[in-house]
């Protein structure tokens, strides 16, 4: 009896495993959402360029919603509290995963114990701006510019985003005081600084390039470690004299924590193989932004390393738990 029970369980077992690889292979059966932040964000723009083509690719329509707000932390947690099957995925960033556990004190999840990683998706340094009625034309005329008026208005993506951040940094490594004006997202802020309703500020790539080519912004500095092929007349940080300033926006794909391994496996082998495309490729670099690929494993990697360093700037700069 006990040879046939040990029978019996192996049969389960195995069975188990034939259902579990089947139903991946039959991934994904129906329509899949990706949630992301609002419309013109480097998260938006990167969803629905990958939606579309993983909508080919399954044969099955791939919807992106948009949830913007709160640094993103709002649609990062409608995520993190979805079913665990595959069909709810969200696109979020080094802010809402790596820097609000730092920062909210009531944060509605936990970005290590209720998502599963996918992959990093793409990564972007910030570009320091200013509308082109701004005095300045250099880095080092900005920083004077800003010391000889205090409270000089610094347009952000929402208060503790990664434009916000970048701001506090300068501020520490230059001793400017900025006063800053938080709007809902990078395509509120963007706009604010096209209309001249704030003269300067950090804003992601993807939608900024553009105009600074058309010379309705002017830039000043990168924050990556190296200077953009999308943009290779803009130096860095480092360059202008403020290494301390170096940081680097970017956006991965995650599943609720409890998805199968099989679909987070299928997930990730299907976004890398879209991502590397020359089409791809081509859409992200005229954003500004790179490809990032790699496994589900390095990418929460990078998440508990920028986490750590997050903790460690947020300190320097006087950020607090809110």
């Amino acid at each position: 009896m006990r040879l046939a029970g040990s029978r019996w369980g192996l049969f389960l077992l195995a069975a188990a495993v034939i259902s579990t690889c089947v139903h991946a292979g039959e991934y994904p059966e129906r329509a899949v959402r990706i949630i992301a932040a609002g419309q013109g964000s480097l998260m938006d723009v990167v969803a629905r360029q990958l939606g579309r083509r993983l909508s080919e690719r399954w044969g099955q329509p791939v919807v992106v919603e948009n949830k913007p707000g709160a640094a993103f932390t709002i649609g990062t947690a409608v995520a993190a509290h979805a079913k665990p099957d595959g069909y709810t995925l969200v696109m979020s960033d080094r802010t809402a995963l790596a820097a609000a556990p730092h920062l909210y004190k009531d944060l509605a999840y936990d970005p290590f114990k209720d998502f599963a990683p996918v992959s990093l998706v793409a990564v972007a340094p910030l570009v320091l701006v200013a509308h082109p009625s701004f005095p300045a034309t250099t880095m080092q005329e900005l920083v004077e510019y800003a010391r000889r008026n205090a409270g000089l208005q610094f347009g952000t993506q929402g208060m503790t985003t990664t434009a916000h951040f970048a701001g506090e940094l300068l501020r520490v490594e230059t001793g400017i005081s900025p006063q800053y004006v938080h709007y809902k997202g990078a395509a509120e802020s963007q706009l604010a600084m096209l209309r001249g309703e704030v003269l300067v500020g950090f804003t992601n790539g993807p939608s900024t390039y553009p105009l600074i080519a058309a010379k309705r912004l002017k830039a000043f500095a990168v924050t990556s470690s190296t200077r953009l092929a999308a943009a290779p007349e803009i130096p860095t940080t480092a360059e202008v004299g403020y290494p301390g300033v170096e940081l680097e926006y970017w956006v991965g794909m995650l599943a609720p924590a409890g998805t199968p391994s099989a679909v987070i496996a299928k997930l990730n082998t299907d976004i890398a193989s879209e991502l590397r495309t020359a089409d791809m490729q081509s859409v992200l670099l005229k954003q500004g932004a790179e490809i990032a690929v790699g496994t589900p494993q390095e990418f929460a990697a990078r998440l508990r390393a920028d986490h750590a360093r997050i903790g460690h700037d947020a300190q320097r700069i006087g950020f607090s738990v809110e």
